[in-house]
């Protein structure tokens, strides 16, 4: 992609994003995700309603009026997000591409996280990790994440979910919170979820086309698996192809759900064809 034609595409997905990130996440993102506690800020006087167990008596005695101290929340946190950029990122058949869908959230994640002066992080995976950006701050440095996730050529098509988990488990110290987008066609990641977990304030974002549900009678059609390019001509017309298709993919929505939920992990399924935007907002109101 010519430089020319990148930074227009980062400028579109800045100005959309950054958008929706002050007008309507950043405050829902303080309110959900808190701070790691409370910092002395001052004090001032006491005043009708105030805790009792908040009153400075050293001050207190010393001016012969009650004074209480005022505590702020410790704020900055690190966000870190984890992008399945495998070959599976490239479908879409209505709106928009996976991966396109996939870099708006994260990018509208990130904008909501510097407004209130978090880190952001970021690990771009296939079955390996191809790429890690240490959490850091401000627009130039988000702005470099965005264009990451727009041009970057991954090596592999294929997905290991579990290398991407033990990866940030390994380099995130401090707990953080953490959002892993992916389609979760992948398996045994089960374990590797529950380290990182137990740590992290950790969201799973399911990103997938209608037609990874539900397959339409198209006749006899060829398919391609976009992970290994095998071809495989499969009979849509046939209605237990169609059937075996759809309990196939509820099967691994259930698994999908299932497995954060019982780490006490929340999860987002997010379609091409709906508005991310009601399903973060959602999400973010049902946990604040």
């Amino acid at each position: 992609m010519e430089t020319k034609e990148l930074l227009k595409k980062v400028r579109k997905v800045e100005i959309k994003t950054k958008r929706l990130s002050n007008n309507i996440f950043g405050g829902e993102y303080h309110s959900t995700f808190k701070g790691r506690g409370m910092t002395f800020s001052e004090v001032r006087g006491y005043e009708f309603g105030d805790d009792v167990r908040s009153i400075d008596w050293n001050v207190t005695a010393r001016y012969n009026a009650p004074f209480v101290k005022v505590f702020e929340e410790e704020r900055e946190l690190t966000l870190m997000l984890m992008v399945d950029i495998s070959g599976s990122k490239f479908f879409g058949t209505d709106n928009d591409l996976k991966k396109n869908i996939a870099t708006e959230i994260s990018a509208t994640l990130a904008f909501s996280a510097i407004q209130n002066n978090d880190k952001v992080g970021l690990i771009l995976f296939t079955d390996n990790v191809e790429m890690y950006i240490p959490p850091a701050k401000g627009r130039t440095h988000i702005l470099r994440i965005i264009r990451e996730l727009i041009e970057f050529k991954p090596k592999s098509k294929r997905t290991d979910i579990s290398a991407a988990l033990e990866f940030f488990s390994n380099v995130t110290s401090k707990k953080s919170i953490a959002f892993l987008l992916s389609d979760f066609i992948s398996k045994d990641y089960q374990k590797a979820l529950s380290i990182a977990s137990k740590k992290h304030d950790l969201t799973g974002i399911r990103i997938y086309d209608k037609f990874e549900e539900e397959i339409p009678n198209l006749g006899l059609i060829p398919m391609i698996d976009q992970e290994t390019d095998k071809v495989e001509f499969i009979d849509t017309g046939s209605k237990d192809v169609r059937k075996n298709f759809k309990i196939n993919s509820l099967k691994m929505r259930d698994e999908f759900e299932s497995t954060f939920k019982r780490n006490g992990s929340g999860t987002i399924n997010c379609r091409t064809d709906q508005s991310y935007v009601k399903l973060l907002l959602g999400y973010f109101k049902n946990r604040g």
